[in-house]
């Protein structure tokens, strides 16, 4: 037994992302608890819950609306990223893998909407 969205490789990436943000986001500096941190864990958790919540009992376009969601979700990542490596708090390498991980979930989202009726 199982939920739709659990055998979507959308949302299976979505969750990777989220659980990586969230370590990410443990070796922000302590002043960042309320501010960045929060925010990149809040936004890379939004990215699965919304790819769900649209899937269970959604027309085709209101699930369009909910990748949506998570498709910009996923850019509040990016942007976190951004911010981040301006302060210092990791290497290139870090910011490359995790930038990586949000190019791909983007474009796999993406496509998977643009799949999706419009009209349905």
């Amino acid at each position: 037994m199982s939920f739709k969205f659990e055998k979507m490789i959308i949302w299976q990436k979505a969750m990777d992302l989220g659980e990586a943000t969230n370590l990410l986001a443990e070796t922000f500096p302590k002043k960042e608890i309320y501010n960045l941190s929060s925010q990149i864990r809040r936004a890379g958790d939004s990215i699965a819950l919304n790819i769900s919540e649209g899937s269970i009992l959604q027309s085709d376009p209101e699930f369009r609306k909910f990748l949506g969601y998570a498709i910009r979700s996923t850019a509040e990542v990016v942007t976190c990223l951004h911010k981040a490596k301006r302060r210092n708090y990791f290497n290139e390498s870090t910011f490359e893998l995790h930038y990586t991980n949000c190019f791909d979930l983007i474009n796999m989202s993406i496509a998977f909407r643009n799949r999706l009726n419009p009209k349905k």
